[in-house]
């Protein structure tokens, strides 16, 4: 069968045997056993490092924070290339919203990723920390990554960046909450005007009616099967009314003069046909697209490139469509590593 799960890579199918070996999925866990699992990270150590892709010393971490519209403030972890100088302030932004399920997840399991693309791209990254559910059901999250993008296009000084170059990143659950955010700083600005030149959408949940086939033809797929996803939304989207609300199902808002996309999807996931079904409405209302479909991958495989043979071609792909778009007409040698 095409889409079975013994088709995938041999490094790949026992890192994912091992990797489900150890956890419980979504759907067997409380509260408190959700709140335990948000707090999982991995050393940045070998082992670790060959399968998440490590983290690295050219790339200082620091903290700020956003404010939120009901005053909460949003935890940000900022990435800075350490070769551009302190008064460089023509470098790109990158917003970056995590994955898992709008349940688990957290900044510093991405760091990996973060890091690269702050050293590859030539930009500061900004990790939103937005908040979770069941805690803090929809559309909270979005409200979270809408605000602290707007937040961090108004204080390019602060960051010591150019915030009228910024891009909007994530996988999964951070995936949904990039394109929502695409949607919602169009909204905010005059035509041809909003501060996004790019969204790059990883393997993204882009409709919570869950009516791509996908879902049912990978029901039983690694990483991610049906009823994980099932749970995800009763726990992010208790309301059924909320399910084509554009705060959470991206697919039913209003598309056009969207900025360029990226659309990354792995071909063993359940979410494959919710991001050919976003590129496909992207076109249709003329926004140019690149949507590539991994083969032999499932879900996840972004976060553990070590063990996928597309794992190299994946992160070339996403840091090339980042810095074309983020340094269109503006081009700096220093940024760019010349």
């Amino acid at each position: 069968m095409r889409h079975s799960p013994f088709t995938m890579y041999p490094r790949t199918a026992a890192f994912t045997a091992l990797y489900e070996r150890l956890g419980a999925p979504v759907e067997r866990l409380d509260l408190a056993g959700i709140r335990r699992s948000r707090g999982v990270v991995y050393p940045q150590v070998p082992p670790f490092s060959w399968i998440t892709g490590g983290g690295g010393r050219s790339v200082g971490v620091s903290f700020g924070t956003a404010p939120a519209r009901d005053g909460y403030e949003i935890p940000l972890r900022l990435y800075r290339p350490r070769r551009l100088r302190d008064t460089q302030t023509d470098v790109p932004v990158v917003l970056f919203f995590h994955g898992g399920g709008w349940v688990q997840g957290n900044v510093v399991m991405y760091d990996p990723l973060c890091m690269h693309l702050a050293e590859q791209v030539g930009a500061v990254v900004v990790s939103v920390d937005y908040r979770l559910a069941p805690e803090h059901p929809a559309p909270l999250a979005a409200h979270d990554a809408i605000d602290a993008t707007g937040w961090v296009a108004h204080h390019g000084a602060v960051l010591r960046a150019d915030t009228s170059r910024l891009a909007v990143c994530g996988d999964s659950a951070g995936g949904n909450l990039a394109a929502v955010v695409a949607q919602a700083i169009r909204d905010d600005h005059e035509a041809g005007t909003s501060p996004i030149r790019h969204q790059a959408l990883i393997y993204p949940a882009t409709d919570m009616t869950m009516s791509s086939p996908s879902i049912d033809e990978l029901a039983d797929a690694p990483m991610l099967t049906k009823t994980n996803m099932l749970a995800f939304r009763d726990h992010y989207c208790p309301d059924p009314a909320s399910y084509v609300d554009p705060l959470v199902s991206p697919l039913f808002g209003d598309l056009a003069d969207l900025p360029p996309a990226l659309i990354q999807t792995a071909d063993l996931d359940p979410l494959r046909d919710d991001g050919t079904r976003y590129a496909d409405a992207l076109r249709a209302v003329g926004v140019p697209v690149r949507l590539t479909n991994y083969l032999r991958v499932p879900h996840g495989f972004a976060s553990f490139p070590g063990v996928v043979a597309t794992g190299a071609q994946h992160r070339a792909e996403l840091v090339g469509e980042l810095r074309t778009h983020l340094y269109a007409a503006h081009v700096s040698p220093d940024l760019l590593g010349g």
